[in-house]
């Protein structure tokens, strides 16, 4: 387990926190990603602060602060009674007089009596149409309350559940960037689904003025390819390899030259390879499901 600075446990505990910006938040998950025990590390962070959260109470206001947002929203004064207007008398029905019965007298008893029976079949009408709702309505709420003839038989549906799958992980690669028999300077872990890819500075300090470079050699290349300069911090994130096929990423060799600040001013490399190393498989591909 590698020794932490202060620096470290400041920025994991400000990951914890929220309170770094989207590139921090982005150097701390590419550390996390390569180091377990900085990993560790950032999960203690979120478990001490989690206690102390949970610790904190509510705390009720006074009732002066109350009376502040009353005056100020306008509730202090006591409201007015509610006053309904009046509403208006309604006006006197125009009387109207009976029409004189015009006619013969039986027209109008079975007028009467026609009106009656249209009147009489419309209510039992009524009546049949509430029982058939009825009916229906307790067939579908309380289908034990029919008799059992005229019950809807149960229906009996068969719901599929289909269990989402995991996730299929993607290989790792690992290369230890050293120079040759010394103690490595570099680690390179590749992600085999997304291509990127995270430089970790092991031992390896760079001169005043002067900045590492990340190269990509291959015999499927006319020349080495920059992977960008290495940044100042112990890990840099890059996705350049996007562009390359898993083929060439896999089998080629990366190196490290120190050039200019700032790095190659025209795409090549000014010095000989400090640190090289390839790639080799830490985290195979998960095998298809039979």
């Amino acid at each position: 387990m590698m020794a932490y600075s202060e620096d470290h446990s400041a920025l994991a505990a400000e990951y914890a926190l929220g309170t770094l910006d989207a590139d921090e938040r982005a150097q701390v998950e590419a550390m996390m990603s390569a180091d377990k025990d900085f990993t560790a590390m950032v999960e203690a962070w979120e478990h001490k602060l989690g206690v102390l959260n949970q610790m904190v109470g509510s705390v009720e206001p006074r009732p002066e602060v109350w009376d502040k947002i009353r005056t100020a929203t306008g509730l202090a004064e006591p409201q007015a009674p509610l006053v309904l207007p009046d509403a208006p008398q309604p006006s006197a029905a125009p009387e109207v007089s009976e029409p004189a019965a015009v006619g013969d007298p039986s027209n109008v008893i079975r007028l009467s009596s026609e009106a009656r029976r249209w009147r009489n079949v419309a209510t039992l009408t009524t009546a049949i149409a509430a029982a058939l709702v009825a009916m229906i309505a307790v067939g579908v709420y309380q289908p034990d309350l029919l008799p059992e003839r005229i019950r809807p038989k149960p229906r009996t549906q068969v719901v599929e559940v289909k269990t989402p799958s995991a996730p299929t992980p993607s290989a790792q690669y690992v290369a230890v960037l050293q120079k040759e028999g010394g103690a490595p300077g570099f680690i390179v872990t590749v992600d085999g689904a997304t291509k990127n890819f995270w430089i970790r500075k092991v031992g390896a300090s760079a001169e005043p003025g002067r900045s590492f470079e990340l190269w990509l050699i291959s015999d499927k290349l006319p020349q080495p390819r920059s992977l960008g300069v290495v940044g100042s911090g112990d890990f840099t994130a890059r996705p350049v390899l996007a562009s390359y096929d898993a083929d060439l990423i896999n089998t080629a060799t990366y190196a490290v030259t120190v050039e200019q600040a700032g790095g190659s001013p025209d795409g090549k490399p000014h010095s000989a390879p400090v640190f090289t190393g390839k790639l080799i498989e830490t985290v195979p591909r998960a095998a298809p499901a039979p």
